[in-house]
């Protein structure tokens, strides 16, 4: 038991939150250097398909067919809907009549005309007789025509009322059912192009500027991005990595951010259009400052370290740090420089302006196994009241 006790005893002060009493005011202090470092930022992201389309009907009616079912795979041009058509029917019926009459009446027109042109050749009737024939031929071809584009108004009218699908992708719901009332402002349902999806997320406007002006232009910044990874919405990664293929020209003067959109393959389905998750992008440095999270104190979301002074004073420095971490070490994006030297542990017992003795990290350790050695079984039951 007192061997455990020691073990706790001591390991409690080695961290940045203790310190053994060496009774010689001795600190252990690091000078700053660089390291490489691998850093990741997350950004909240929205998934869409690469092409969402809402199918709304052209012409109002009931509903007198649905010929797919919620989440089913369809390709361009699929009828979907059918909405109730026996007048569309019957108005193509009459349009079709009308081209008839129509090419009756130019087809006699035109036999009147030709008959005219012989009849002045052989100098039988004038040039009034036969300027009315043409007229009358040319009447014919205008009605004619003019009932063919009828015709084709109404055929096409007939078509609406097939709704098809404009492009290949998966049913969404379908809030009709057979038998509804619909019109044209009716959503019947949206398809969307899920073969790849599009997850859109948002960049500061100082981190896009940053990122653009370092790569020399927005499609060399576009370029130069590593490929990125999608946290899916149960904390899981999604498998296959993605790229960023576009940014936003507009900033949202709301928000102050730019919008970014990544293409991640969805050959498996298993990313859904409107689902939400995180982008993460990688980032790598070669010269990342790197200091133990235990020799950082925090106060009202403030981080300070302890750095040594020229005449071995102490000083309370503000630095600030990457919010990405692993869980033991901060990155210091500002507050330390190659160079300065700060205090690894002991640091609860520090204050502003206080005089210590530097030693290194490895002389700290050592005097804590030499303290160790030296305490007797008594020591440890009287450390532990």
């Amino acid at each position: 038991m007192l061997i455990a006790a020691a073990t706790l005893l001591f390991a409690s002060c080695g961290g940045g939150g203790g310190r053994p009493s060496f009774g010689d005011n001795e600190y252990p202090v690091v000078t700053v250097g660089t390291s490489s470092a691998d850093m990741q930022s997350t950004y909240p992201a929205t998934i869409k398909g690469v092409q969402d389309v809402q199918i709304s009907p052209k012409v109002a009616g009931f509903i007198t067919q649905i010929n797919v079912k919620e989440g089913q795979t369809v390709g361009a041009g699929q009828v979907l809907f059918v909405i109730d058509n026996v007048t569309y029917q019957a108005q193509v019926r009459q349009a079709q009549a009308s081209v008839n009459t129509a090419q009756a009446s130019c087809n006699t027109a035109k036999l009147n005309f030709e008959n005219s042109q012989k009849l002045y050749e052989n100098k039988v009737i004038g040039d009034f007789e036969l300027q009315s024939a043409t007229n009358q031929y040319e009447q014919a071809k205008a009605g004619l025509a003019q009932a063919q584009a009828a015709l084709a108004s109404a055929k096409e009218m007939l078509s609406f009322c097939y709704v098809k699908s404009p492009a290949a992708g998966v049913v969404g719901t379908l809030p009709f059912k057979v038998g509804a009332l619909v019109n044209t402002a009716n959503v019947l349902t949206t398809v969307s192009n899920n073969s790849s999806m599009e997850v859109y997320f948002s960049l500061t406007e100082k981190d896009a500027l940053a990122m653009s002006k370092n790569a020399g232009g927005q499609n060399a910044a576009l370029e130069a991005m590593p490929a990125v990874k999608l946290q899916l919405a149960d904390g899981s990664v999604y498998a296959q990595e993605g790229r960023v293929t576009k940014m936003s020209g507009v900033i949202d003067a709301a928000t102050g951010s730019v919008q970014m959109i990544a293409l991640f393959p969805n050959s498996e389905k298993i990313l859904k259009s409107g689902g939400s998750g995180a982008i993460i992008i990688p980032r790598s440095t070669t010269s990342a400052i790197i200091i133990p999270q235990g020799c950082v104190s925090e106060v009202q979301n403030k981080k300070f370290v302890y750095t040594l002074q020229k005449d071995n004073k102490v000083k309370y420095t503000e630095i600030k740090v990457d919010p990405q971490n692993d869980g033991n070490n901060y990155i210091v994006t500002e507050g330390l420089k190659v160079g300065d030297k700060y205090v690894t542990n002991g640091i609860t017992k520090l204050s502003d302006g206080m005089e210590i003795v530097p030693i290194t990290p490895e002389r700290y350790q050592q005097k804590i196994q030499e303290q160790n050695k030296a305490m007797s079984a008594g020591d440890i039951v009287g450390a532990m009241k």
